[in-house]
């Protein structure tokens, strides 16, 4: 009885111990090679992205937002340190504020040519879910100062929380960016060392 028991657990323990079902599981070192990743775009979608007007525009608009945060980062910073400057750094973050809109509305645009949506397209889903974190809060502060809520150094920590939001978002589509990049530049030489 307690020999047919050993061989029953003993071969229960062997197939569990089986690397074959493991590997299956993706658990082993050797099968995640196999999941490749996917690419960013696919080669319709990037004909697409190439082709249309709206890629420029992005390329314009996301680089003037930074210039404008920098600045305005300045500014909020400086008011923040000695009480001075605050109708600059309003209309500072106002400006920012307003690029940001601008590049929301012409992203979506851009998106719903690229990927066929307006918005959360899966190569870009949790960019834009992080972007209305983004927007909410300069929203916010654009309330604040309409509606006069909260003191001006109330506003302007508002204002440093919808930036620090602001910079990790953008922190995120550089680094997708950088990724597609290197993706394409991985597929154009394997296909030159096949044709080779």
């Amino acid at each position: 009885m307690s020999n047919h028991l050993y061989t029953s657990c003993d071969a229960q323990f062997t197939s569990a111990a089986d690397p074959s079902l493991w590997s299956q599981l993706c658990f082993t070192p050797e099968a995640a090679p196999r999941a490749k990743r996917q690419a960013l775009y696919t080669p319709e979608e990037k004909r697409r992205r190439d082709e249309t007007p709206w890629t420029l525009v992005q390329g314009i608009l996301a680089p003037l937002q930074f210039l404008v945060f920098l600045i305005s980062l300045g500014l909020v910073a400086r008011y923040l340190a000695t009480g001075e400057g605050l109708w600059l750094a309003t209309a500072s973050v106002v400006l920012k504020t307003t690029l940001l809109y601008a590049i929301m509305i012409t992203g979506s645009i851009w998106e719903r040519i690229v990927f066929g949506r307006y918005l959360f397209a899966p190569a870009f889903f949790w960019e834009d879910v992080f972007s209305m974190l983004v927007i909410a809060l300069h929203t916010a502060y654009l309330a604040a100062i309409i509606g006069h809520i909260g003191s001006a150094q109330q506003q302007m920590l508002l204002v440093l929380a919808a930036y620090a939001a602001y910079a990790i978002n953008a922190t995120q589509f550089l680094l997708k960016l950088r990724a597609a990049r290197l993706q394409e530049q991985a597929m154009a030489q394997a296909g030159a060392e096949r044709a080779s």
